[in-house]
């Protein structure tokens, strides 16, 4: 795939780029290792101050850096602007709350025979990223804001179609002061990232795509002894009960289906409808989704832009063909518009059986599968019938029935009566063949930290004096 930056709405190509040559790779690696070498001797109030001078840049920049997103990837300039402002609040976030997440935590020293024990956390050096395109800014920002607050530095290999977007970020960091280095974006194919990663320099891995992306990555660091942090694909439940506000569950159903033109791993993908509000819910949604503007993602009355990639619409539209081929009932859209750009209609699938692609597969665009479920057991059998366990949703106002799904959904995260969302101050990420690891929160930054174990006896400092007397 060339690395070039190709605007959606119109299939124009307006930038390429070369690829890195080895020599340069190298160099970006040396210059991380460097950079960490610095980075780790400065003080968390210090990295603190540049990674809120990177908010404020963003918050100035906001309009400028939107544009460009959607410009890259098709995303709308308001989801654009929206992306941009939560990356900034994470900055700040990681800013002031790195000092908590990083301070030793005392044991109990009389119970392991020490004078003082504690556990501290530490930086482990340069660590490779390997970012998707759909939300180019909020899915690294989530990983660098962390790893440069624990004193770690960041190399970052993008998404190929969002070339541009990737160098601004190299340039926030730079710009916001950290250390030459730092923060390095590596132009290259994926080819590339077994050299990068194979390097002794590299510490770790942490990659948001694809299963056999995480597959690849996975086998690569198992190979060199390098830690991973896996966030793959989703194809998450949204459980409607009888118990449930229908008109608000449709209604959000509608966003978390489509947001980001339907691009997301944690959009809402399969709707698992209890029988007795399945035709009131399935009326809902369905005009809901139809009633979506579909168009330019510049304007501000589009709610759906194009895909991301020609490629990605025909897959999409391979899927629900192949549903309805099988005997599916399209409830809205499922037809390809005419005219340049890849654009796809936001589309609702109902009488859905095992042996489609739809009920197995990620289904990324704006396409719902409608499940029909006569009771609360059968309702957690479809929704964990998937070798995904991202994200899942749950629309029940019985208490009981809340407190069962948080229980029985086998996922990552589970939102009842709300739509799955990644704040900072939460831990994100997946289980089964969704990926591993966590990103956000305490445990996002210390993923990427040596968890070291100290241990003082008594009479530790003449001890070690006399250990090293000659």
């Amino acid at each position: 795939m060339p690395i070039a930056t190709t605007n959606p709405a119109t299939g124009q190509t307006l930038k390429t780029y070369e690829p890195m040559s080895p020599e340069q790779i190298d160099a970006a690696i040396e210059r991380a290792d460097l950079a960490y070498r610095q980075l780790r001797g400065t003080t968390v109030d210090q990295r603190g101050r540049w990674l809120n001078a990177a908010a404020d840049l963003l918050e100035a920049e906001r309009d400028e850096i939107a544009r460009l997103m959607t410009t890259e990837m098709g995303k709308t300039y308001a989801s654009a602007q929206a992306e941009v402002t939560k990356c900034a609040a994470a900055c700040r976030f990681y800013a002031a709350k790195a000092a908590e997440f990083l301070a030793d935590e005392p044991a109990d020293a009389g119970a392991v025979k020490a004078t003082r024990a504690f556990v501290r956390y530490q930086p482990i050096g340069p660590v490779l990223a390997v970012m998707p395109w759909n939300f180019p800014l909020w899915q690294v920002l989530r990983f660098a804001a962390p790893a440069l607050m624990a004193g770690n530095t960041g190399l970052l290999k993008h998404a190929s179609n969002v070339p541009q977007t990737a160098l601004l970020l190299e340039d926030l960091f730079r710009r916001a002061g950290f250390p030459e280095g730092a923060f390095t974006t590596l132009l290259v194919g994926s080819a590339e990232v077994d050299r990068v990663l194979s390097d002794p320099r590299v510490r770790a891995a942490t990659l948001t795509g694809s299963e056999g992306a995480g597959r690849s990555i996975a086998q690569i660091a198992g190979r060199e002894l390098k830690r991973t942090v896996l966030e793959l694909g989703g194809s998450d439940p949204f459980v409607v009960m009888p118990s449930a506000d229908l008109d608000r569950a449709a209604e959000v159903a509608t966003t978390a289906r489509c947001q980001n033109n339907g691009q997301s791993c944690i959009a809402a993908k399969r709707f698992i409808v209890h029988a007795d509000v399945f035709d009131a819910f399935a009326e809902k949604f369905a005009a809901n989704m139809a009633a979506l503007r579909v168009g330019d993602p510049m304007e501000s009355g589009t709610d759906v832009g194009p895909l991301a990639s020609e490629g990605g619409r025909d897959e999409i539209h391979a899927q629900v063909r192949d549903a309805v081929d099988k005997g599916a009932t399209v409830l809205c859209g499922g037809e390809l518009p005419a005219g340049p750009g890849w654009f796809y209609p936001p589309t609702v699938v109902t009488d859905l059986r095992p042996e489609m692609r739809m009920w197995s597969e990620e289904v990324f665009g704006p396409v719902a599968g409608l499940y029909r479920v006569s009771s609360y057991d059968e309702a957690i059998e479809v929704a964990n019938g998937t070798s995904f366990g991202l994200g899942s949703n749950a629309w029940t106002r019985d208490p009981q029935e809340q407190e069962r799904f948080a229980v029985d959904l086998d996922a990552g995260n589970v939102f009842v009566n709300g739509m799955t969302t990644s704040y900072p101050e939460l831990p994100f990420g997946g289980v089964k063949n969704s990926g591993y690891g966590r990103e956000l929160s305490a445990l996002g930054m210390r993923e990427f930290c040596n968890t070291k174990t100290v241990w003082v006896g008594e009479g530790a400092a003449s001890a070690g004096a006399g250990a090293h007397a000659e």
